[in-house]
């Protein structure tokens, strides 16, 4: 999209094109496009169309908010979930922030988030056309006035004055995806230089980060939304007495500790299955603790006890039935619960659930959890159901 396309898209008319094509569908877009053309310039039908596609991608991680936005396809892709800007803005806020730099701010989704909780922010980015999205979304959702959109090389940007820094920098390149962090524009050692310019900072990276990158006197949170990992963060200044986090949403629940071991022993009467970021941020010892279990395995991410926890760290299932892995015997178990639907879980064991699927054939009307880990013992099969506390 071409940024003179884009200003088109915030006149009367093109407002009026993109309200016409909110809830158009793939089926309608030929004739809708061939009479809206003969109505508007050919131009800006095409890039309402654009932008109206966009928006309902968008509506997955923004919500309602999305008809509202302007986005470019990589701002799509690459903007920060609305649930996990909020969470961040709000740890922002709680530690006093008031004013921050926001480098690389894309299409502004964090600058947004920030601006609804208080904080007036000075959103840096280098393209023309990403700069003038950010700055149309904060005025679409009335938050101009916390919002200062600056087309710049983060490099060059002053951040003396600021309570804090928060930078995404890009990990994505037109090859793909960017695995080493000092490949990320800009590098992570620029980044974590950055963080530490103001009394607060925090810098986006990606999930898989190896613990050995966070720096000695930062903190790393990883955050999982609807138990997917979206991202992880490096934090400065918070005082945090540990040095990894895990945040569980929607709800907020964040856990702290230090990564340490956990025991392991046998399979008890319920399974944990630990959320993502839990095991991102090593924290699986710690939710052990609280739902007194133990490991299956020293190195699988698997939770066992004999009392039902409520967690949410993890999701609980009651175990009917453990024992060696073996097809036939699992095949035979199914069919005697009439089993039609499996769901399938695996740890450490080289099989894929599509695959296992296809040798079991269930057919039944009852639904059961198979749960497959590697341990000491050799391979284990768990036959049971989610369990509700």
């Amino acid at each position: 999209m071409e940024i003179e396309s884009f200003r088109a898209l915030l006149t009367d008319e093109g407002r009026a094109l993109l309200a016409e094509l909110r809830a158009f569908t793939p089926d309608q877009e030929l004739a809708l496009a061939t009479r809206l053309r003969r109505e508007h310039p050919a131009e800006l039908v095409r890039a309402a169309f654009e932008q109206a596609r966009l928006r309902q991608r968008a509506r997955a991680k923004f919500g309602d908010d999305a008809d509202a936005l302007y986005f470019t396809p990589d701002g799509v892709e690459q903007a920060t979930r609305r649930s996990v800007a909020e969470w961040r803005a709000q740890r922002f806020a709680a530690l006093g922030v008031r004013r921050l730099a926001d480098l690389c701010c894309g299409i502004g989704g964090d600058a947004i988030a920030l601006a609804r909780a208080g904080v007036s922010v000075l959103a840096v980015d280098r393209d023309p056309l990403t700069c003038a999205v950010a700055e149309a979304n904060a005025a679409a959702l009335g938050l101009s006035a916390l919002v200062e959109v600056r087309c710049a090389d983060v490099a060059g940007i002053d951040v003396s004055g600021f309570d804090a820094v928060f930078t995404d920098p890009a990990r994505r390149t037109s090859r793909g995806r960017v695995f080493d962090p000092e490949a990320y524009s800009p590098p992570l050692s620029w980044a974590v230089e950055a963080a530490r310019r103001t009394p607060f900072g925090a810098l986006k990276v990606a999930p898989g980060i190896p613990h050995e990158l966070v720096p000695g006197d930062a903190e790393a949170e990883w955050v999982s939304d609807h138990g997917e990992v979206k991202e992880a963060v490096i934090w400065f200044g918070t005082g945090a007495a540990e040095p990894y986090r895990a945040t569980v949403l929607p709800g907020g629940h964040s856990l702290a500790g230090a990564g340490l071991p956990a025991e392991a022993g046998p399979v008890g009467r319920y399974l944990y299955e630990p959320d993502g970021a839990v095991i991102r941020a090593r924290l699986v010892s710690d939710v052990a603790a609280r739902v007194g279990g133990r490991l299956i395995d020293p190195m699988i991410a698997y939770l066992t006890s004999d009392r039902l926890v409520a967690t949410p760290y993890a999701q609980a299932y009651e175990i009917g039935e453990a024992m060696p892995y073996n097809v036939k015997r699992l095949k035979a178990l199914l069919r005697e619960r009439g089993a039609g639907t499996v769901v399938i879980k695996k740890r450490g064991i080289a099989i894929t659930p599509e695959e296992l699927r296809r040798q079991l054939r269930p057919s039944g009307p009852h639904e059961v959890t198979v749960i497959l880990s590697r341990t000491d013992h050799g391979p284990l099969m768990m036959l049971g159901q989610p369990a509700s506390t």
